[in-house]
Order: structure tokens, then sequence, then C-alpha cells
């Protein structure tokens, strides 16, 4: 099932895209992650209805982030065997965590504000994890059967201000610096999630090209390793870290960073493209 949310006069909707149109659903994205089985039966219901006249075209609706009230936004740096080796950066032994929060959030087709304080903006592709069911201490073999789906995301990272000090936050925690979308994709619909096609477009140039194949934690070893130090819970969202290709990895004379009136598009295997529109805060 392919979710996704769109606004309204009165606040966020929710609805299931289907080949016909997109089917307009009685519940919150949240409501329907924490659900379990039955909210997933009566939305199938839904979903083969005959009410087409009720049906919305997705290219009218202007949508919101397919996740829009998150619980933890955790995040997995340097996960990429590739991403590591451009960046310098020894290949990890254990994941390495930081966070973002709500304030990041924006969606599909929105501008993303290049902070006033900040010359050196980057985008990141990432495969990002919901979580489904309450997770604690589970098993690497068990792990994936606590994911409701994934969907598609950009760790937007301001550069000049990531490493500022050791810690990262402050780089990643702009706002608008977490688009997620356009939809969320149940696990079911998706099957292995670390064999998946992602890339990045800037201006319709390719700039990353890979495979989650790459990652040096699968999601399965991330959502366990999570799970062994804090509990995961329904809405938990974790962004699984970016291949190579991004601005900074490229030699100094090289690196150009994301400017005013940039197109930023990532691509995921059976999640969709995410576009999002750089525009330089005044």
């Amino acid at each position: 099932m392919k979710l996704l949310t769109y606004r309204t006069s009165t606040g966020l909707r929710t609805g299931i895209v289907t080949d016909k149109g997109v089917v307009p659903v009685p519940h919150s994205v949240e409501e329907i992650v924490s659900g379990g089985q039955a909210i997933l039966a009566e939305l199938n219901r839904l979903a083969k209805s005959e009410m087409e006249d009720k049906w919305l075209k997705e290219e009218e609706l202007t949508l919101g982030p397919c996740l829009p009230k998150p619980g933890k936004m955790i995040c997995v740096g340097l996960n990429y065997r590739k991403h590591a080796d451009e960046t310098g950066s020894p290949i990890p032994e254990t994941p390495i965590l930081f966070n973002k929060f709500p304030n990041t959030l924006a969606a599909d087709r929105d501008e993303i504000l290049i902070p006033h304080n900040s010359k050196q903006v980057d985008y990141e592709a990432e495969l990002a994890i919901v979580i489904g069911k309450t997770a604690k201490r589970v098993s690497e073999e068990e792990a994936l059967d606590y994911v409701f789906g994934y969907c598609t995301a950009n760790d937007v990272s301001a550069r000049d201000l990531q490493f500022r000090t050791n810690q990262w936050l402050l780089g990643k925690c702009c706002d608008g610096f977490s688009p997620i979308g356009p939809y969320l994709v149940t696990a079911d619909e998706v099957g292995d999630p670390d064999n998946l096609g992602i890339r990045t477009y800037v201006n319709g140039e390719l700039r990353q090209n890979s495979n989650t194949s790459d990652m040096i934690f699968s999601c399965r070893e991330i959502v366990s390793y999570i799970s062994q130090h804090m509990t995961l819970s329904p809405g938990d969202i974790i962004f699984t870290g970016t291949p190579e290709g991004v601005i900074l990895g490229y030699p100094k004379e090289k690196q150009v960073w994301l400017k005013d009136g940039d197109e930023v598009v990532i691509e995921i295997d059976k999640l969709g493209r995410l576009t999002n529109y750089m525009k330089q805060e005044i």
C-alpha cells in the first residue's frame, strides 16, 4: 500500500495511491502506522471500492510530509562504504547515531531554505524506515517484522555548521532539512530494503547513483541495534545513511554547494521521486 498526505483548508488528510487516483481515508498516517492489520484491512477495502467519483487526482494535490508527526527521528551516519571512502573516514564498527527534530520536516515539492548563516548546503539521498510496532531488544532476525514501511528522504546538511564542532546536530536540524515522501510504502510492497537503487539529481544532473546493498549496516541490523539501547515506537523514523556522490565528497576545487533555485530530486526504487527546490533565506 502506498500512502500520502495532502493539504486541505482544514489540515492534512491521508490518501491511498492507486492506479486510478487517490482514495481519501478517514485516518491519520499515525493512526494507520500504529493500527495494525485491522486498519490495513479496512484501507484495502476502501482502495478497492468503486466510488471513483470521490477519488482525487494526485497531480492536483499539494502534498504534506508522508509521516507528518513522527516520534523519534534517528539518523545513521557514514553507513555506506563508498561514502565513507569518499570522505576519508574509517568504516564504522558500530552504527553512528544522531537525531533530527520535527521542525526539519518538509514535503515533496516544498522549498527548502538555505540558512542565512550557511554557505555549504549539501544533499543526502536516504532510505527512511518507519517503525510499526514497539521494538525493544529485538533480534536481527526479527527486526524487519517491526517495520511498517519505507519512504524516500533527503538528509539536507549544512556542512559548515555540521563541522563547527564534533557534534553534527547544528548542521542537520535547520528548518526544512528533512523532506520525506512523496509516499510511505508498506513493507510488503517494498520487499528487500537492502537491494534498492538510490539516486540524486541536481538540476537534472545525476549526482548519486548507488544501491542500498552498499550499506555497512543493513536495515535489520540498524533496527535491532537501536532497539538494544532505546525502545522504538510506532511512528518513529530512521534515516539509514547516504551513498557516495555528496558535494562534501568532491575535491575542494569542485565543491559547488546548493544555491538558490536549484532543483534536488531524490529517487529510490519502489518508493518514488522526492523533489525540492532550494531558496536562499534572506
